[in-house]
């Protein structure tokens, strides 16, 4: 299978770059520089008319949308044990990757960019003030499901439901954290989910997208 996976850095296109990396899957990351509007190009925008990342390209068939990316890995790499296939503890695990995907990460979406949402100035500044607590309630969630987690002896936050493996629950869990640094939320105030990225940053595959992406985990470390 010849795959290409579009990706932004530090976007959500970490997760299933992880993914791909820990499954030791041959593919292309092909950049796109959001900064500068590449998504908005015609040769894009051929691949992905909404203009988005992440898209990952099978066999010549775009998939965009993270829940359909991650569950097409998981479902080619098998071996991987990136998704529960027991019914409940399928069910369970796409619970979250849904609310991470459709809860955490638009209330970033709306202080990171609220002009996707209004063209009044004093109506996006309401807007960052009222979802930066929001944000914050939402990875303090977030870090007491890595504590039970980790209460049941995991390694990984899909433990919860009984599969000990790294899966996009991980991979997204790194990303909304690193964001909140970017809302100015301290993510070490997070102590369970801030050690379990630690943990995460040292998994060679991990590790490797975080040099690809030249991410800064906690950006307000930034000297």
């Amino acid at each position: 299978m010849t795959m290409q996976l579009y990706f932004a850095p530090g976007a959500c296109s970490f997760v299933p770059h992880v993914l791909l990396e820990a499954a030791g899957a041959a593919f292309e990351a092909k950049l796109v520089k959001l900064h500068k509007g590449e998504q908005y190009g015609e040769d894009y925008k051929a691949i992905n008319p909404r203009s988005q990342v992440p898209v990952l390209v099978a066999n010549g068939q775009a998939i965009a949308q993270i829940v359909a990316i991650t569950a097409f890995i998981a479902d080619s790499f098998p071996a991987a044990n990136f998704m529960p296939q027991a019914p409940m503890p399928k069910a369970k695990f796409l619970e979250t990757l849904a609310w991470l995907n459709n809860t955490i990460h638009p209330t970033f979406t709306h202080i990171f960019m609220p002009q996707k949402f209004s063209e009044d100035a004093a109506a996006q500044a309401s807007m960052k003030a009222f979802h930066v607590p929001l944000f914050a309630a939402r990875l303090a969630e977030l870090d007491g499901m890595v504590a039970r987690a980790k209460a049941q002896g995991g390694q990984y936050l899909a433990a919860a439901f009984g599969h000990d493996h790294l899966t996009a629950l991980d991979a997204y869990t790194l990303t909304v954290n690193r964001w909140g640094s970017i809302a100015g939320i301290d993510p070490t105030q997070f102590t369970h989910a801030w050690a379990h990225i630690q943990s995460l940053a040292a998994h060679p595959a991990i590790a490797k997208v975080i040099e690809r992406e030249r991410l800064q985990l906690n950006m307000m470390a930034q000297a």
